[in-house]
C-alpha cells in the first residue's frame, strides 16, 4: 500500500467526481467503493482510486469542507511517459491539452493556460468541484518527479513558512529526500525577496511542492484535502501522531491539524484493509470503534471485530 495517500472529501458527489478524473488522467481507475453509516455526518461513501498509478481516497460526508487552491494538484506531463507516441512532446501537449479541457468545464482558471518561463505550457485551474489543478509540460532534460505531485500553497500568516514546513516534514518522514528550492528575487512585490517561490521534497514515496504567496487569497489549508499516513503498528501511529499533531481541538477519528494547519490522517494499514475487504457488518462495527477515538487504537479496533 502507498505510504502517503492524498484524501478528497466532497459533499455527495465522491463517486461522480472519482469517475470523471479517472477518465482524464493515463494509467487512472476506481479500485473500490465502501459505504459507512450511523455517522455524524450520516451515510458515507468511501471511494478508492488511482490517479495515473498514484493511489486517491475521496469520501461523501457532507458540505462541512470546501476545496480551495491551498492545496492542489500539480500534474507533469513529462514527454519521457509517452513511450508509445514517435513524438513525444506532441503527445504530451496533446494530453495536456485534452485534460484541460475537460478540468476547465464549469470550473475556474487562476492562470491561463499558456506559455511561461520555468513551462512551454501551464495553467491553473479549479474544475467544476473546486478541487484545483496545475497542469504543466515537463523537461524531460530536468528532474523527474511522479507524475501527479501534491502542491501546498502558504499564504496569509503563514505566508514565508514554505520552506521551514518543507524542513520539518524532512524531519518527521523517516524516508525523506531533498528536491529543489527556489527563492523570491528581489522586485516581486508583494512577495519577499529569499521567501520560497517554488520548492518540493520527497516524503516516502511521494513528492510535494510547496511556495510562498503574500498575495490577498482569503484562503487557508482546511480538511477538505487531507493525508493519510497508512502506519504498520500501533507505534508507528503513536509516532506520526506526536511528531505531526498541533491543534488538539482537531483531533477526531484519527485525524490532526500540524503547525501549518494541513491535515493529516494517521491510520492503520491493517485497519485499511478491513474495511476495503471486510463484510458490511464488519465495517459498521469498525466504524463504531474509531468514530470516538481521537488517535487510533489499533487493539479496539481489532477487538471490535474479533481479531483480538
Amino acid at each position: 500500500m502507498q505510504k502517503i495517500i492524498p484524501h478528497l472529501w466532497f459533499d455527495k458527489e465522491a463517486g461522480e467526481a472519482t469517475a470523471f478524473y479517472t477518465t482524464i488522467f493515463p494509467e487512472s481507475k476506481v479500485t473500490g467503493t465502501i459505504k459507512i453509516t450511523n455517522t455524524p455526518s450520516g451515510g458515507c461513501d468511501i471511494v478508492a482510486f488511482e490517479l495515473w498509478n498514484k493511489q486517491f481516497m475521496a469520501i461523501s460526508a457532507g458540505p462541512l469542507f470546501k476545496f480551495n487552491p491551498s492545496v492542489s494538484f500539480m500534474v507533469h506531463f513529462d514527454p519521457l511517459l509517452f513511450k508509445a507516441s514517435a513524438n513525444r512532446e506532441k503527445a504530451a501537449l496533446e494530453a495536456l491539452d485534452a485534460a484541460w479541457d475537460k478540468l476547465s468545464q464549469g470550473g475556474k482558471v487562476l492562470m491561463p493556460i499558456d506559455s511561461y518561463p520555468f513551462s512551454k505550457r501551464y495553467g491553473w485551474l479549479q474544475d467544476k468541484y473546486g478541487l484545483s489543478w496545475q497542469l504543466m509540460l515537463a523537461d524531460p532534460a530536468g528532474d523527474q518527479r511522479q507524475p501527479i505531485v501534491p502542491s501546498l500553497l502558504f499564504t496569509g500568516s503563514k505566508c514565508g513558512r514554505a520552506e521551514e514546513a518543507l524542513g520539518f516534514y524532512r524531519s518527521v518522514f523517516k524516508n525523506a529526500q531533498p528536491g529543489n528550492v527556489h527563492h523570491y528575487p528581489a522586485g516581486m512585490e508583494p512577495d519577499k525577496e529569499g521567501s520560497m517561490m517554488y520548492g518540493d521534497v520527497k516524503l516516502e514515496d511521494t513528492w510535494f511542492a510547496a511556495m510562498d504567496s503574500a498575495r490577498e487569497h482569503g484562503f487557508d489549508f482546511n480538511e477538505a484535502i487531507s493525508f493519510m499516513v497508512t502506519c504498520a503498528d500501533q507505534a508507528e501511529i503513536d509516532y506520526y501522531w506526536e511528531k505531526l499533531s498541533a491543534v488538539p481541538e482537531s483531533e477526531q477519528c484519527g485525524w490532526l491539524k500540524d503547525k501549518y494547519g494541513l491535515s493529516w490522517q494517521i491510520t492503520s494499514a491493517e485497519m485499511e484493509a478491513m474495511m476495503q475487504q471486510g463484510s458490511q457488518d464488519m465495517i459498521d462495527r469498525l466504524t463504531q470503534a474509531f468514530l470516538p477515538m481521537k488517535k487510533i487504537d489499533i487493539a479496539k479496533m481489532k477487538a471490535a471485530v474479533g481479531r483480538e
